[in-house]
């Protein structure tokens, strides 16, 4: 199965915009991931560094990016070099030679070269550029480096007397997606969409959570996407009201509901898509009442999405929709203005209506919040973003027996378009009727 692939000449394009807006006389630092050790001789599943892949598309450990703005721009970088030794035990290394011609850098080293080489770069430098912090490793590393050059005055060596952070750049550029990575999030949250539907058609009493995820991860990994975005929440019954519960491991019970919040991760790009139904594939009377409730808001918060809008504007409808719409169930009792005006829907709205999305799950960029935490960035064409209002009603929660128990969350991708917004998750089934549909076979 072929997905989208992200040209190249892409990722150069996206150094060249980053080297543009860097001070002149600078150089900036991006460091790749390391491998971290799971246990004694084992690793975790790599997993690049966003912002350093971002910029290089290149998904080799312990490398480095070094962008130099001087009199010209030149984009460098520091990587493995081949070793047909350790290539044997442990996969194919790109290496220098090869990673300059299909990466389109101007210059490669080796990771050998790197303490005598690195402290040149910097040199003479009035800004250094990178993100403190981050890698503490990485932090010794270049502290070790501006030491050399601090004590070298007499052989005419010369620190940088500004450091600056890189994140705040690179956020706002992975912020508006291009045509390309919108692609390939269409196909993450299609492969994400097929994943849900399966795990409604595969659901029934007596099973386990764990297995209504191994039927997501199976998706996911034989549509092209290997691995999850992040660790999918199954939460059955009661579960479901626990934000992020992943212990996914308990007994699917026939009259409750099942809260599943799953996304792939696709060239590095996620999906995170949930979806609430019934165990037994029919909602009973309140967990319809409670879905209708949840579904009105989102497809009113989804609605009024379009540039200049922004989040705040999208949490005031939904507080609108639930707290009448909890009034009327009897879940909220009082004078409806005043209930609006003290959000009291968040008693049970128990976390944010949505978040940017990209490379990372919860992704980079400002929310340009203010004093009362309100969320006041205008939205732009390009930019992805979750929409996921929900409802949870704990089992000690003082309502009729007929709520407790009961959590309903449903999560869509949306892109803002240049006249209103493209809901990226097409295929996962969301009404009532076509859950049911699905279910009954």
């Amino acid at each position: 199965m072929k997905h989208t692939k992200i040209d190249v000449s892409e990722f150069v394009a996206r150094r060249e915009k980053l080297l543009a807006q860097m001070p002149d006389n600078s150089v900036a630092l991006i460091p790749a991931n390391k491998e971290v050790t799971r246990s004694r001789d084992t690793e975790f599943l790599f997993c690049q560094d966003k912002d350093f892949y971002y910029l290089t598309g290149f998904h080799e450990p312990d490398a480095l990016l070094v962008l130099v703005k001087g009199d010209e721009f030149e984009s460098v970088l520091f990587c493995r070099d081949k070793d047909p030794e350790q290539e044997v035990w442990h996969g194919r290394r790109v290496g220098a030679e090869k990673a300059q011609t299909d990466y389109a850098f101007d210059l490669t080293y080796t990771l050998d070269e790197l303490e005598q080489v690195l402290p040149m770069y910097i040199n003479a430098k009035q800004t250094l550029l990178f993100a403190q912090g981050a890698q503490d490793e990485f932090d010794r590393l270049v502290f070790a480096c501006l030491d050399v050059l601090r004590g070298g005055a007499k052989q005419g060596l010369s620190a940088p007397n500004t450091i600056v952070d890189t994140r705040n750049m690179i956020d706002e550029m992975r912020l508006i997606k291009s045509d390309a990575e919108i692609q390939v999030m269409r196909e993450a949250n299609v492969i994400s969409g097929n994943a849900h539907k399966r795990a409604m058609e595969f659901t029934k009493q007596g099973v386990f959570e764990y297995q209504v995820e191994a039927e997501i991860l199976h998706e996911f990994a034989s549509s092209g996407a290997r691995t999850a975005a992040y660790g999918s929440i199954v939460g059955g019954g009661e579960n479901a009201t626990i934000l992020h519960y992943t212990d996914n491991d308990e007994v699917l019970i026939d009259d409750d509901l099942l809260l599943i919040d799953a996304g792939a991760e696709l060239a590095g790009y996620a999906a995170d898509i949930t979806r609430t139904f019934p165990v037994n594939g029919k909602f009973n009377t309140e967990q319809a009442a409670l879905y209708n409730l949840v579904l009105k808001s989102q497809m009113a918060a989804i609605a009024a999405i379009k540039p200049g809008a922004n989040f705040a504007e999208l949490n005031d409808i939904v507080n609108v929709v639930l707290t009448e719409g909890l009034l009327e169930l009897g879940l909220l009792e009082g004078d409806l203005d005043s209930l609006i005006e003290d959000k009291a829907c968040k008693k049970y709205f128990i976390h944010g209506l949505g978040h940017w999305l990209g490379l990372d799950v919860h992704d980079v960029g400002d929310y340009h919040m203010d004093e009362n935490r309100r969320q006041l960035r205008s939205f732009e064409p390009g930019m992805v973003m979750t929409i996921e209002p929900g409802l949870y009603i704990d089992s000690d929660a003082a309502v009729d027996d007929k709520w407790q128990g009961l959590g309903v969350r449903i999560e869509d991708n949306i892109l803002v378009t240049d006249t209103g917004y493209e809901n990226l998750t097409v295929n996962a089934p969301k009404t009532i009727s076509d859950i049911e549909a699905v279910m009954k076979g």
